[in-house]
């Protein structure tokens, strides 16, 4: 069973690899905590000496002398106070930097499915509004509570030494202060989790809209969705007005027991100083003592509030740092040197796979089988096309290749190894892939197109271009390749993107080319022309792309038909026809489209 301390420790434990990495730091913080508490704390004492001391004549030397003394305190207590913010303050920005690189790294390699699970909303309003209340916790609420309990022993022993029973009855109040604290914290927890959870959906909410402005003006939808928002707007303003009601009933509740203790400190201390137990002086450093300790106790409020702030969402954090990413180089051979060229033979077998059934951010279960039994094999510089009914598994094969998936059954092998033998940065240096759904960055051409290959020149880059016929369209842009894409390329047609990202993955000269539908958005003539250049950069490089149309993958080396997550009919194209199944189906039906649009 672990002990109260470490219980205690627990929220915060997520954060002690940084806490030990700063642990120098926050020892000199410490230090100059004490530091500017031992200076304080003699304050007090220098005024009840120089009240006592004036009692016997006042004189210029006296003053100016008890002045000088109380000038060197302060002025100490203000330097250590001003390096204890510049440390510890410093040190919760450092770990904020530290955890946000973290973060994002964690991020950029979990896949496709922790991104079914967290919503990018909610990712972003932990990795910002989540993050900034844990440097409070490590900022302010470190530093204000070690103040408060630093000056609070330091004052102790002179409190004791003036009067063992005034402290006694002066110090009454701070177990009823103590059990607030507590009362108060867990409730200021609860509401703050439900606050954080409510700006996550706010946060997502506001994100889908941005992402999809065309669709929802579109669909003359622009009322309804600011209507959605005003209302989960207003809910969170409710849970918000909840808890600064709670923190308003703290900090009044907080003054009152300090109160009580001065009226302790009045009465007591006057009867001790008019029964002669304590003199004039003393009574004033005493009472001094206490003033000194009204902020610190406030701030022990504002500090509880910090806390459990802090906690609510470093376990925010915690939860979404501690995701394992399904795809690893767990079982990857690392004796493969960084720089291997693989020949690009794959080869299926008997493959399966399923997707996770998702309930919020948990995975619950597996859901049907979408490929069951695919065995294909694809030699080194030849061609595959994947052809099929929408949703008959053609994205899931090819998301294979890249282990964007890992098979629930069977395996991949790349020249003869399973590709999980493979580190993912030799596997997917080898790989050119062009999704179906097309994402450039809100950047320029150039740097879209050199995404894979930075260090590559504005020859590699124009070549690239030329070769997926970007490069004179880009051209004729007022500022050519520096030409900025907006976000999501939404400068740029359907079909300027689609070539761009083609022009990105040849760039790499990949050994494997994989082209999800990546003509779809494109004329029958670009398509054509960017067919006859890509047989050439396909040459000796093996290649796997997903068509709709028969004129793209009529001459691949060859064509599988997928139904329903199975190879119905494989061969090339004049053996698919023969057939007369699905293939020749679909060649007549678009050989009739084509005479139509010809004849209307």
């Amino acid at each position: 069973m672990s002990s109260a301390p470490t219980r205690l420790l627990d929220p915060i434990r997520p954060l002690f690899p940084y806490l030990k990495r700063y642990r120098w730091s926050f020892v000199g913080g410490g230090l100059a905590i004490v530091v500017y508490s031992l200076a304080k704390v003699q304050i007090p004492l220098i005024i009840g000496n120089a009240i006592e001391d004036l009692k016997s004549g006042v004189t210029f030397a006296k003053i100016i002398h008890q002045s000088a003394v109380l000038m060197g305190a302060a002025t100490i207590s203000a330097i250590f106070l001003f390096l204890t913010r510049w440390i510890v303050i410093g040190i919760s920005r450092e770990i904020e930097f530290d955890m946000r690189n973290d973060i994002f790294a964690r991020l950029s390699i979990q896949p496709p499915s922790f991104y079914l699970r967290y919503r990018t909303g909610d990712i972003m309003a932990r990795a910002t509004n989540d993050l900034n209340a844990v440097r409070q916790l490590l900022g302010p609420a470190i530093m204000y509570s070690a103040q408060t309990l630093v000056f609070m022993i330091a004052a102790l022993p002179y409190m004791l030494r003036i009067s063992p029973w005034l402290t006694f009855w002066a110090y009454i109040p701070l177990p009823m202060a103590s059990v607030l604290v507590q009362y108060f914290g867990h409730r200021i927890h609860q509401r703050f989790e439900r606050i954080q959870a409510m700006y996550s959906d706010i946060s997502a909410h506001a994100q889908e809209n941005f992402s999809g402005a065309r669709l929802i003006r579109a669909f003359a939808q622009e009322q309804h969705e600011a209507k959605k928002f005003e209302t989960a707007n207003q809910e969170y303003i409710r849970r918000s007005l909840l808890l600064v009601r709670l923190m308003a009933m703290l900090w009044p509740t907080l003054e009152f027991i300090l109160g009580i203790g001065f009226i302790i400190t009045l009465l007591v201390g006057g009867r001790e100083v008019a029964a002669h137990r304590i003199n004039v002086g003393q009574y004033v450093s005493f009472t001094t003592y206490m003033g000194f300790l009204i902020w610190p106790m406030i701030a022990l409020g504002f500090v509880i509030n910090l806390f459990q702030r802090g906690t609510a969402s470093l376990q925010r954090i915690h939860a979404m740092m501690i995701e394992v990413p399904e795809i690893d180089d767990a079982r990857a051979d690392q004796s493969i040197a960084a720089d291997t060229t693989l020949r690009g033979e794959i080869e299926f077998r008997d493959l399966h796979f399923a997707y996770p059934l998702i309930e919020e951010t948990r995975t619950v279960g597996i859901g049907p089988c979408v490929l069951g039994g695919i065995n294909l094999r694809i030699p080194a510089g030849s061609s595959l096309a994947l052809v099929g009914p929408t949703g008959s598994g053609k994205t899931t094969v090819v998301q294979m290749v890249p282990r964007l998936l890992d098979a629930t059954g069977g395996s991949v092998l790349i020249d003869g190894r399973p590709i999980t033998e493979y580190p993912l940065a030799v596997l997917r240096r080898n790989i050119g892939f062009i999704p179906q759904e097309t994402f450039l960055f809100s950047d320029t051409l150039r740097e879209n197109i050199a995404f894979g290959v930075p260090n590559a020149t504005d020859e590699e880059v124009h070549q690239a271009a030329a070769s997926a016929h970007i490069a004179k369209e880009i051209e004729e842009f007022p500022l050519g390749f520096n030409t900025m894409v907006g976000e999501r390329g939404i400068t740029l047609s359907g079909g300027q993107k689609q070539r761009t990202a083609i022009a990105r993955a040849l760039l790499r000269q990949p050994s494997i080319l994989i082209l999800d539908d990546a003509l779809a958005s494109v004329d029958t003539d670009t398509e054509e022309r960017i067919l006859t250049e890509l047989r050439e950069i396909m040459r000796g490089r093996t290649t796997i792309f997903i068509s709709h149309r028969v004129s793209t993958v009529r001459h691949a080396d060859q064509i599988a038909v997928l139904v329903n997550g199975r190879i119905a009919e494989l061969g090339t194209h004049d053996e698919l026809i023969a057939l007369d199944g699905y293939y020749t189906s679909l060649h007549e039906k678009q050989q009739l489209e084509e005479e139509l649009s010809v004849t209307g």
